[in-house]
């Protein structure tokens, strides 16, 4: 069970939001790069980055912060989401350093895409699915399609991604504890790996990780909670590690 750091970076600053509102977030460090070597000395064995002015804008705005990220931290694999809409973008990203993207937005509006670049970037893509009642929203949630989640989720293991991100809006960064129930829903029809993310709180989060991995949840992305201090990071991922090893 791999616990994954969430850095999201707005105006080059280390931010969480609440429910994905640019308009509702809590500024944790002016220094992103120092906030990753905050969880890469706590044990984090990678690390979730988050382009939050690319995810609304389309492109990549604080993409510098983020190779320098990647490029510090050289053994710990950095996956990046947030306005990768197109190759060079991509390219551009795994030439700094970077191990994995996340597609996001574009998966759901052009979902030949990922068909595409999975081939062209084997090994290296992720699918980012923020989901609300079973509905996948785009644009940094500011709107919600109609396709389904899991239907499309099938798509992209067809595809060949590495696996897929999956964040209910409504407990992303809310402090209330993971959906487990929509999250295992989510994940036993697939093959490739789940990462659980929006509302891991405390270890009673990370024991029902635990318990459900054999559903197909490789791991979670942790944000307000270890900033906030509800949840010891590395405490955390010591628990995970024991109760894995005794399962």
């Amino acid at each position: 069970m791999l616990l994954i750091p969430a850095i999201d970076i707005k105006d080059g600053k280390c931010v969480r939001l609440r429910q994905g509102r640019m308009d509702d977030d809590t500024v944790y460090s002016d220094d992103p790069v120092a906030m990753a070597h905050r969880w890469v000395t706590a044990g984090a064995r990678r690390l979730h980055i988050v382009d939050l002015n690319g995810a609304t804008d389309g492109r990549p705005v604080n993409s510098e912060v983020i190779h320098e990220i990647a490029r510090a931290f050289p053994q710990v694999p950095v996956q990046v989401g947030g306005g990768i809409r197109d190759e060079d973008t991509i390219q551009i990203y795994l030439d700094a350093g970077v191990r994995y993207v996340i597609i996001g937005t574009k998966a759901v509006t052009a979902p030949h895409f990922v068909s595409d670049i999975c081939l062209e970037f084997p090994g290296h893509i992720l699918v980012g699915l923020d989901v609300k009642d079973g509905k996948v929203a785009i644009e940094g949630w500011s709107k919600l399609s109609r396709h389904d989640a899991v239907d499309l989720a099938k798509k992209f293991e067809e595809d060949g991604v590495e696996g897929i991100i999956f964040t209910d809006i409504r407990r992303d960064g809310m402090m209330n504890g993971l959906n487990m129930e929509a999250t295992i829903d989510f994940a036993r029809p697939l093959r490739i790996p789940v990462f659980a993310s929006g509302g891991v709180t405390n270890l009673d989060d990370i024991r029902a990780l635990v318990a459900a991995e054999p559903e197909g949840i490789a791991g979670a992305v942790t944000g307000r909670a270890i900033y906030e201090g509800t949840l010891d990071f590395r405490a955390a991922q010591a628990l995970a590690d024991e109760l894995s090893g005794a399962t």
